[in-house]
């Protein structure tokens, strides 16, 4: 009993692991699609830390390039699989929803509050400034990916045409070859973006089996409770009036990638700002480059074609999250008002998102 109160003192959301058999049971008993929603989101939240730690330690196992390797395949499995779920569902727009929410959640809540918390413990922070660059180049190339078919599907022909998913197809094994290129070029010259986890000190010190068997519970885990989550998507639109638009670009990322942002809030403290703002860009890179269009494939196979036709306000909001995190990082030095500035444009879009009809 001691060792199970010492282990949740230590690790306080293994308690919500709870969440899992009580959602199983409430969804099994009828009870309202909110309180399945708001269970299932939450109980989602240390199944993905707890993916996290298993490929953290199986990592460490494979050295720093196979270990980088599969952190970089594996930095977003949570929201993979709500995300090919719901499109198995048909709620696409849900889907493209919460690609947008990851990528801007990333760029300006978790950093912003990496860098504000950061900021308030140790006063002006460094962080490589050639690093910086690099990053600026890439978000450039995240926005212009995610922009091409956007705008140029509405002048290839009707959404849902042969030419418009043949410009999301083209357009998306593009991405991934770029983002294959970019990361063979990481493992062979920087120890960085895709390493970051393997070298982090408090990974978890646990056997290979151990390891293989937590990554395989908490994949499951995940599948069953996101089941649950995108079957009451419907109803939580319905019976309390929040769009589906909503629900994938804020809800959806914040609770699939929790584990993460907590991690980059916490190396920051450390006054480790290089590792904080690699977990923040590095995830929104991997997510535009390498989920998006993977998801446009697979989607292809389960009968649900995914096209890369993001709306207006998904695109200003990528814009916009992407200006402001280049102006504020480019210099290599960031303080907490910066971290403000960045939580503020967050806050104005999500209200923003959430008055959307």
């Amino acid at each position: 009993m001691n060792r199970l109160v010492n282990y949740i003192k230590k690790d306080p959301l293994s308690i919500l692991l709870l969440l899992l058999p009580i959602t199983f049971i409430g969804n099994r008993l009828g009870w309202g699609s909110g309180w399945i929603f708001f269970l299932s989101a939450v109980g989602v939240i240390p199944m993905a830390g707890y993916i996290g730690k298993g490929t953290e330690a199986l990592a460490s196992y494979m050295g720093p390039r196979l270990g980088g390797l599969l952190n970089a395949t594996l930095g977003n499995a949570a929201e993979l699989i709500i995300t090919l779920i719901a499109i198995r569902a048909g709620h696409l727009q849900l889907v493209l929803a919460s690609i947008t929410g990851s990528i801007i959640g990333n760029l300006l809540l978790v950093l912003g509050a990496a860098i504000l918390f950061g900021g308030l413990k140790n006063g002006k922070q460094q962080f490589n400034k050639q690093q910086a660059g690099h990053h600026a180049t890439q978000m450039a190339m995240l926005i212009l990916a995610l922009i091409i078919p956007s705008i140029f599907s509405h002048s290839v022909g009707d959404t849902g045409s042969i030419r418009v998913e043949a410009l999301s197809l083209g357009v998306s094994a593009v991405m991934i070859l770029l983002y294959a290129l970019g990361l063979l070029y990481s493992l062979k010259n920087i120890q960085g973006p895709v390493t970051y986890q393997v070298e982090e000190e408090n990974h978890p010190h646990w056997s290979k089996t151990k390891a293989f068997i937590v990554l395989v519970l908490a994949t499951v885990g995940v599948v069953i409770l996101s089941e649950m989550l995108v079957g009451a998507v419907e109803h939580v639109t319905e019976n309390l009036g929040l769009s589906e638009f909503f629900l994938g670009i804020i809800l959806i990322p914040i609770v699939g990638n929790a584990a993460e942002h907590l991690i980059a809030v916490q190396v920051a403290i450390k006054n480790k700002m290089d590792l904080s703002v690699e977990i923040a860009i590095s995830s929104s890179v991997q997510i535009a480059l390498f989920v998006a269009p993977l998801l446009v494939f697979v989607s292809l196979l389960m009968g649900n074609p995914l096209t890369l036709e993001f709306n207006q306000f998904e695109l200003i909001a990528l814009i916009a999250g992407v200006m402001i995190t280049i102006l504020v990082s480019i210099d290599g030095e960031s303080n907490w008002l910066e971290g403000v500035s960045l939580i503020a444009v967050y806050l104005m879009l999500g209200l923003g998102f959430f008055l959307i009809p």
